[in-house]
């Protein structure tokens, strides 16, 4: 089955293109079933307003938007409805309560902050060894939680460290045994890999996380991370991925876990 769970939209300011011009362009592409993923809003205390994800007040209409398309295109495609969210644990009981009341399928971990986003350091701009241990706690933290399908881009503090040095190794070996140990499957990034060869630098996925990660041979998916429709027509890269993967010895899974 041909699937991608990492689609985002409009909603968190830095994605462009209708709900529906994504779900058009997978199918045109190919795809068996796709998620839209958009980045999950939180309850931020204080009247705190992210400038990368939907407000609280959007999350009703994204639901009803895809569930829509779901019903639409139900012949041609199947689609999910999920969510792009951090590992906040203190806005847990309210992101539990949202994914019974929309019946969200599933939630993937995009830990772009730690603790909370107001006052944060964005987890791609991280500069020193307690940034990225920091991160690894996290990581190690979530995934015994239990409530997300895999984890997105899990070597994004690449994007901004200045190499991977021994610390790197350490975290990304921590961050890889536990999604063996808890059956989680880590993500291969495809904006990142893009982003990787417009820049011709490494950033993320980085070559050395997912040496590291042929040895252990955890849960693997590619996400398109789709932030333009166009994003779905990007066969070359996908297949890109799927040599470096194999490089590394490792396989595409073939499902995610979803709660219902």
């Amino acid at each position: 089955m041909k699937y991608n769970y990492h689609t985002h939209t409009e909603r968190c300011f830095h994605a462009h293109g209708r709900d529906e011009d994504f779900v058009l362009a997978a199918i045109e592409a190919g795809y068996d079933e796709i998620g839209f993923a958009d980045h999950g809003p939180w309850p931020f205390e204080g009247g705190f307003i992210s400038g990368m994800r939907m407000h609280v007040s959007e999350l009703d209409g994204y639901c009803e938007s895809i569930k829509a398309l779901r019903e639409k295109y139900k012949d041609k495609i199947s689609i999910k409805l999920g969510l792009e969210c951090e590992y906040f644990p203190k806005y847990f009981p309210w992101l539990k309560e949202k994914i019974e009341e929309h019946g969200i399928d599933y939630i993937i971990l995009g830990h772009h902050f730690s603790y909370d986003e107001p006052g944060s350091v964005y987890n791609g701009s991280l500069h020193t060894h307690e940034d990225i241990e920091r991160y690894k706690n996290d990581i190690l933290q979530a995934l015994d939680g239990g409530i997300y399908s895999y984890v997105a881009h899990p070597d994004i503090f690449m994007r901004g460290y200045p190499e991977f040095d021994g610390k790197c190794e350490e975290v990304s070996r921590a961050i890889i045994k536990k999604a063996v140990e808890t059956q989680t499957p880590l993500e291969y990034n495809l904006l990142g890999l893009r982003h990787g060869i417009n820049d011709g630098k490494p950033g993320y996925p980085h070559p050395s996380f997912w040496k590291i990660a042929g040895e252990y041979k955890p849960l693997t998916v590619i996400g398109i991370d789709a932030h333009t429709p166009e994003a779905y027509a990007d066969t070359e890269l996908y297949e890109r991925a799927e040599e470096l993967l194999s490089s590394c010895g490792l396989t595409v899974t073939d499902k995610i876990k979803f709660f219902r």
